[in-house]
């Protein structure tokens, strides 16, 4: 890991899911936050089922709304292989998180992933939650992994 890396302190990871918020909520907690970026975790993001968040209708509504930018980082998701056992197959969490745990430590997302773009960056993931959602892994691990990071988990 990089000395620059190692030393970035006080950074901030938002994380927030659409399931079960309206377009007002959702909007409203990310500008009162102040969250810099909408980073965008999910693996499909242009299915019907994502309503308000399908990722071309996102990216307007996230900067006329709340004039923050849009990214969509997908080696922050889970393949379809792992999220399908969890999700389709009804798999167990714990196998799920090892599995995708696994999958960030071998994408080495520490190095791949430049600390700039998620700090005061918001993790957008579909859970209305985060304790059964990727979103929260990839906060956490990045906090065991680059140090000085506060997780704030909107809505």
């Amino acid at each position: 890991m990089s000395a620059d890396r190692m030393s970035y302190s006080q950074m901030k990871i938002f994380t927030i899911g659409f399931t079960k918020k309206s377009a007002e909520t959702f909007f409203t907690e990310l500008k009162a936050a102040g969250v810099k970026r909408l980073v965008d975790v999910r693996l499909n993001n242009v299915s019907q089922l994502a309503g308000f968040t399908k990722k071309d209708d996102l990216r307007y509504f996230t900067k006329e709304i709340c004039g923050i930018e849009y990214v969509h980082v997908p080696i922050l998701a889970p393949t379809a292989d792992i999220l399908d056992a969890f999700k389709k197959r009804k798999g167990d969490w714990q196998v799920y998180e090892e599995t995708f745990l696994d999958l960030m430590r071998s994408r080495r997302i520490e190095e791949t992933v430049p600390p700039e773009m998620l700090d005061g960056g918001c993790l957008l993931c579909s859970e209305d939650k985060p304790d059964h959602c990727h979103r929260r892994l990839v906060a956490e691990y990045l906090k065991e992994k680059w140090g000085d990071v506060e997780i704030e988990h909107l809505g």
